[in-house]
């Protein structure tokens, strides 16, 4: 079976004793202290898994190669195929994305996979809390070394959409934009992180963390479905453009969209970070 979506910790350890192809990424990290990221892998993991780090692995460097602007830019999708052949993954495993901050980095890694065509990729629904309170087994240290292989790059599965795209788009019916920041960023009553405060004028607000239920897991489709439904108001589905303060927490929202059975909506990576950043473009506040 493949898993393309979310996974649960009973599913992951079926899939571990079956002998099924199988990667499992650990992207947990700390904003704003990227050098946490590397404590929190070799204090505990999932036994197995692969570190995924969202600045050195999952983010463009040297910026130079950055395909889009903002504080987290994404890689050229090459630069990712020679990260995952490096690491040891191939074409026919099955991905496995988890982290311990609640879908909010590993996230990026599992819509990476999508963009790089590959479709076999699921978020762990609950983390590292759900294996572990689960008893499922971890280990400490570095990772296991993998034998590289040759990830070959398929037609991307997701849609990114550029600043200049979102630009054209504002105030126009066929766009809406949601932005997963926490509802003070988004008002502009704060910014820790930016330069400017506000958001993208006539955007939504959805934090991220309103996916998740008491346990850290996706709140069930039916409920997702109708706290969209209400967000959107009966805004074309279609039309959504998801992103954040630098295109990372974005994607819990973009996979409750999909989760709640709305067609995969479009990212915009480079996100409020790139946007406040680029000379002329309008903010709005409140």
């Amino acid at each position: 079976m493949t898993y393309t979506h979310l996974i649960t910790v009973a599913e992951l350890q079926a899939l571990q004793a079956s002998g099924a192809p199988l990667m499992v990424f650990d992207c947990s990290g700390e904003l704003g202290n990227p050098a946490r990221a590397d404590a929190m892998f070799a204090e505990q993991h999932i036994a197995g898994s692969r570190q995924a780090h969202l600045e050195r692995d999952l983010s463009a460097h040297p910026p130079a190669e950055a395909i889009n602007g903002g504080r987290h830019p994404l890689p050229p999708r090459e630069r990712f195929a020679a990260w995952l052949s490096a690491v040891g993954f191939a074409n026919p495993m099955q991905a496995v994305v988890y982290d311990r901050n609640g879908c909010n980095y590993c996230g990026r890694l599992w819509w990476m996979f999508k963009w790089a065509g590959h479709d076999a990729v699921a978020v762990l629904d609950g983390g590292l809390q759900a294996w572990r309170a689960a008893g499922g087994a971890a280990a400490a240290g570095p990772a296991a070394e993998h034998p590289a292989t040759r990830f070959q790059l398929q037609p991307p599965r997701r849609r990114l959409l550029h600043v200049h795209e979102v630009q054209a788009g504002l105030g126009q019916p066929g766009q809406t934009v949601i932005d997963a920041r926490a509802a003070a960023r988004f008002r502009g009553d704060e910014e820790p992180l930016d330069p400017v405060a506000g958001h993208i004028p006539g955007a939504l607000n959805r934090p991220y963390v309103d996916n998740l239920d008491g346990r850290g897991c996706f709140k069930a489709p039916a409920q997702l479905r109708a706290e969209f439904d209400a967000l959107l108001a009966g805004r074309d589905p279609a039309g959504v453009v998801h992103h954040c303060g630098s295109g990372v927490s974005a994607v819990p929202n973009l996979l409750a969209m999909e989760l709640a059975g709305y067609a995969p909506a479009a990212l915009y990576a480079g996100s409020w970070s790139e946007w406040c950043r680029t000379p002329g473009l309008p903010v709005a506040r409140g």
